[in-house]
């Protein structure tokens, strides 16, 4: 994609940048391969060919592992690297230790590809590696947000460009989130016991579990979305002031809507309750960023007719009003009972 570069003698640091880019389409097409394998294991079990690594059980925290941290995480930090330089107008801070985050990033990618189908877990959704792969998740994780809020620190324009509000967000949440729920008091080298007990350890769990979705697959894509859609459309983004709205409320709302994954569990009652009512209230804000990114086509509809890029754009923000319409209404308790659990 043509990307004008702006008039500095900066010169940027993309070898990162096209690295993970590239291992994002690998871990895509290793993610969903996976993906297709247990999804047709649910109709022919035979699949497995009885042997332990195979199963259902080990492959599935593999193929969302791999699909959500491998093939969504490199994208994220792909875009966040390309982007964070264009809007700042300066090359990435400490370009070494963006190398490290790329290497040390494949590395966690590898070791849960070969711990999970070993059948080695901590069994918590979405955060299943056990506390050696973890505490390197950490240091890589914090090691990307150095050289992250290291750029923006060295910025040549005054203003922070929206686009990266949302991806500081992600980095900042991500962190919290990683090293709250990964708490654990290490008995072996591949096994830990959560500090958490009991209804406790489910809430941390589900507060972690849905804000991986909220900060992770939400807030660092429309980061790429506040970039990319105008950057594609030449068009600027429909309201500045509807997405700095956007932001704030999204973030600020995202994580107390954990609670809806626990719905007639041990969780008290008004817990359940209170997840409920933010994720219903998530729908406003959550719809406001799908209605500006679509709307800053206005006046360009005609490119939607030849640039397959912005089909794509506009596609996904089309799935992001649908999803965030169905997952409000699965919260209600009552259409919960329902469709839960079944």
């Amino acid at each position: 994609m043509a990307t004008t570069i702006p008039a500095s003698p900066a010169k940027y640091h993309d070898k990162v940048v096209r690295q993970f880019t590239l291992m994002t389409v690998v871990w895509g097409i290793v993610g969903m391969t996976v993906g297709v394998l247990i999804a047709a294991q649910l109709l022919w079990p035979a699949l497995n060919f009885d042997t332990p690594w195979l199963t259902y059980s080990r492959l599935r925290p593999l193929h969302t592992n791999a699909v959500i941290f491998a093939f969504g995480g490199s994208a994220l930090i792909a875009t966040s690297y390309w982007i964070v330089q264009r809007t700042c107008h300066v090359p990435l801070f400490a370009p070494k230790l963006a190398a490290f985050t790329f290497w040390g990033w494949q590395t966690v990618i590898v070791a849960a590809a070969i711990t999970l189908p070993l059948g080695i877990t901590q069994s918590k959704e979405y955060a299943e590696l056990e506390w050696p792969i973890a505490l390197l998740i950490a240091v890589v994780w914090v090691a990307y947000a150095i050289v992250f809020f290291g750029t923006i620190a060295i910025r040549r324009v005054k203003h922070i460009y929206v686009a990266n509000w949302f991806y500081g967000a992600f980095i900042i949440a991500v962190a919290m989130l990683h090293i709250v729920n990964n708490a654990a008091i290490p008995v072996s080298m591949w096994k830990s016991y959560s500090v958490y007990p009991g209804v406790v350890d489910a809430m941390v769990q589900w507060w972690y579990g849905h804000n991986a979705v909220g900060f992770f697959l939400t807030a660092g894509f429309l980061g790429m979305m506040y970039y990319f859609v105008p950057k594609q459309a030449g068009r600027p983004v429909f309201s500045y002031r509807l997405s700095i709205v956007h932001f704030w409320a999204l973030i600020s709302i995202y994580m107390w809507a954990g609670p809806h994954h626990l719905h007639y569990t041990a969780l008290p009652d008004w817990v359940q309750s209170l997840g409920m009512a933010f994720s219903l209230i998530l729908f406003a804000p959550s719809w406001g960023g799908m209605i500006n990114g679509i709307m800053t086509l206005s006046g360009a509809w005609h490119k939607l007719r030849e640039d397959p890029i912005l089909k794509f754009l506009i596609v996904s923000l089309s799935f992001y009003g649908m999803s965030t319409f169905e997952g409000p209404m699965m919260s209600i308790k009552t259409v919960n009972a329902l469709s839960h659990y079944t």
